[in-house]
C-alpha cells in the first residue's frame, strides 16, 4: 500500500501542499477507512505508508516519480501541508513507465493526469524491484536509457532497406496506422552520431517491434535480439520460413508473399496481432 501524490506543479525536495478537496481518502472506502480513527484522519497512520510523488503528466514539473516517506502532515481547512523525506536510494520512475503499469497500480480513470492524493492498495516495492531489475542491464556499446520512456502507441519497424521492400514498408505503415498506432524506422531519425544508438532507441521506445527476417539480414537478426532482450512485443514476419533463424522458429511468425494478395493478407494478420497486443 502506498500514497499516490500527484501535483501539476511537481513536488519540492522536502514538502508541498495540496487542496484538501483533492484528498481522496474517504472513511466509507475499504482502503481509506484504514487511515481514520474516531471519524478523523489519523496522521500517524498516514505516515506508516510510503509515498510516490508524481508530477501530473503534462504538468510543469519533471515527468518522473520519486519515492518518499511522509514525516509530517498539517491538515488545514482548505489545504494540507505535507512534509516528507525523499528516498534517494531508489531511482526515479518515469510517468510513461508508471502509466504502463496503470492496471497493476490501480491508478483509476484519471491516471496521472489529475492532481490528487489517493491511496493504492498494491505492493509498490514489488513494482520498484521489477523496474530496478530492468535498469540493471548495462550494455557497453549503447545505452538503454530510452527503455524507461516507452511510447505505448509506437511500433518500430526493423527490415532490410532495399528498394524491393518499399511496398512492404508502405503496407506496414498503413496497417499500423489503421489500429491507431504510429510507426518509425531507423532511417526516419538521426539523433546520435552512432547509428546503433538511434536503432536501439527506437526499439527501446516502442511498445511493439516488427522484424522482417526476409533474406536473412544480419542487422535485423541483431535488432530482434535486442528487442527480445529488453522485453518488447516482437512480431516476426518473413517471405520464407527458411529465413527465420533456427533459435526463433519456436516463435510464431507471419509469412507473406510480396504481391498484392500477399501484402493484403500481411496487413490483415498484422492488424489482428496489434489489436490483440493492445487488448482490443
Amino acid at each position: 500500500m502506498f500514497h499516490l501524490l500527484v501535483s501539476f506543479q511537481g513536488w519540492p525536495d522536502s514538502g508541498g501542499t495540496l487542496l484538501t478537496g483533492r484528498m481522496y481518502i474517504r472513511e466509507d472506502d475499504p482502503v481509506g477507512s484504514r487511515f481514520y480513527s474516531n471519524g478523523t484522519l489519523d496522521v500517524a497512520k498516514l505516515k506508516e505508508c510510503p509515498a510516490l510523488l508524481v508530477t501530473e503528466t503534462g504538468g510543469n514539473g519533471p515527468q518522473f516519480a520519486r519515492v518518499a516517506y511522509i514525516t509530517n502532515i498539517t491538515l488545514g481547512h482548505s489545504e494540507a501541508a505535507i512534509q516528507y523525506a525523499i528516498d534517494n536510494s531508489i531511482q526515479p520512475i518515469s510517468n510513461a513507465e508508471l502509466e504502463g503499469h496503470s492496471v497493476e497500480l490501480r491508478l483509476g480513470r484519471f491516471g496521472l493526469s489529475h492532481t490528487c492524493w489517493s491511496v493504492c492498495d498494491v505492493d509498490l516495492f514489488k513494482l520498484l524491484l521489477q523496474n530496478q531489475q530492468k535498469r540493471s542491464i548495462s550494455p557497453k556499446v549503447f545505452s538503454l536509457e530510452a527503455a524507461y520512456s516507452q511510447d505505448e502507441n509506437l511500433v518500430s519497424i526493423m527490415m532490410p532497406f532495399g528498394a524491393e521492400f518499399n511496398s512492404v514498408y508502405a503496407v506496414l505503415q498503413q496497417s499500423i496506422g489503421a489500429v491507431g498506432m504510429e510507426s518509425v524506422r531507423a532511417d526516419d531519425i538521426w539523433e546520435h552520431h552512432t547509428i546503433i544508438q538511434d536503432i536501439v532507441n527506437i526499439i527501446a521506445r516502442a511498445k511493439v517491434v516488427i522484424c522482417d527476417c526476409s533474406g536473412k539480414n544480419p542487422n535485423v537478426f541483431y535488432e530482434a535480439g535486442v528487442a527480445h532482450a529488453i522485453g518488447k512485443e516482437v512480431i516476426l514476419i518473413t517471405q520464407s520460413e527458411h529465413d527465420i533463424p533456427f533459435d526463433l522458429r519456436h516463435i510464431r511468425y507471419i509469412r507473406y508473399l510480396p504481391n498484392a494478395e500477399g501484402l493484403g493478407e500481411l496487413s490483415a494478420s498484422l492488424q489482428s496481432r496489434l489489436r490483440s497486443i493492445r487488448g482490443w
